[in-house]
């Protein structure tokens, strides 16, 4: 049989579209297919959202954890200090070493804790610990019989020479540019410049701490203590009993920090306050 034009034509078409609808499912067969209604953008959002709120939430566990280890330092710096007025033998009673323990192993399986389960365990600890404080602050005043008023009363700057350069309350975060909360005051200067202590006290922490860089805590008693962030070197340790107008550290940028200066705080009842009257009253 014979074919025409009409006949060449039809093959042709076939054959084309035979060959496009292989074509195209040989190529497409590797691609991952379309979520309707961008179902694939939202859940990738929300898995951005729930990283970034596991992330606060590490992050405020991290400084809850280093708000109890400042309060246990505290303690045991009281503690040593009780001891030692009342002649207990340092082997006999020292906060510095593990308590003794034992027992056999249990072999029931470890449950696993959420961050806010674990956030409200801490909180529940410092309440108690919290408690303890006032106990042994008690014991102290009944004991050593010593009043320091005058001496831990505070004010002034907590640097020999420099500026304050930078205000308690809601400031331009010098990092992000958004606005955010300045639980302090800073004071700029050359590095290296004496870092003073603006009341005597007893010093609770001294070391790295997340976003203070090299810090200093001072506890005054009665609630207050005071922070000194951002320094260079570290002159004082946990558990000495510094004097005002003490030297305590050198200035520097350690930390979160764009530059040579003190990050200044007072916090009384462990909540930060507004510094800068304390800074300008007259001392006793």
């Amino acid at each position: 049989m014979k074919l025409n034009k009409f006949h060449w034509a039809s093959a042709l078409l076939t054959f084309a579209l035979v060959s496009g609808g292989l074509f195209y499912l040989f190529f497409s067969s590797n691609d991952v297919p379309l979520q309707p209604n961008g179902y694939a953008l939202v859940e990738t959002n929300n898995n951005i959202e729930e990283l970034e709120v596991a992330n606060q939430q590490i992050v405020a566990l991290t400084m809850k954890i280093a708000d109890l280890q400042s309060q246990v330092l505290r303690l045991n710096a009281l503690g040593d200090r009780l001891a030692e007025e009342a002649n207990i033998p340092e082997k006999e009673f020292n906060f510095e070493e593990q308590v003794p323990a034992g027992g056999p192993l249990s072999q029931q399986t470890v449950a696993t804790k959420s961050l806010t389960e674990l956030m409200h365990e801490i909180s529940s600890l410092q309440r108690e610990l919290g408690y303890e404080e006032k106990q042994l602050k008690l014991l102290e005043s009944l004991t050593l019989g010593h009043h320091i008023e005058n001496s831990s009363y505070l004010s002034g700057r907590p640097i020999a020479k420099g500026w304050l350069s930078s205000y308690f309350g809601m400031r331009k975060d010098p990092f992000s540019g958004r606005p955010a909360m300045h639980k302090g005051v800073d004071f700029a200067g050359k590095e290296g410049t004496h870092v003073i202590a603006t009341g005597a006290g007893v010093v609770t922490w001294s070391g790295e701490r997340y976003g203070y860089g090299q810090l200093i805590e001072i506890d005054h008693g009665k609630g207050y203590k005071t922070r000194y962030g951002h320094n260079k070197s570290l002159l004082v340790n946990v558990g000495d009993v510094v004097n005002k107008g003490d030297t305590i550290a050198l200035m520097g940028s350690t930390g979160r920090s764009t530059g040579p200066h003190v990050h200044y705080e007072i916090l009384r009842n462990n909540k930060q306050i507004n510094p800068v009257k304390y800074v300008y009253r007259k001392a006793k």
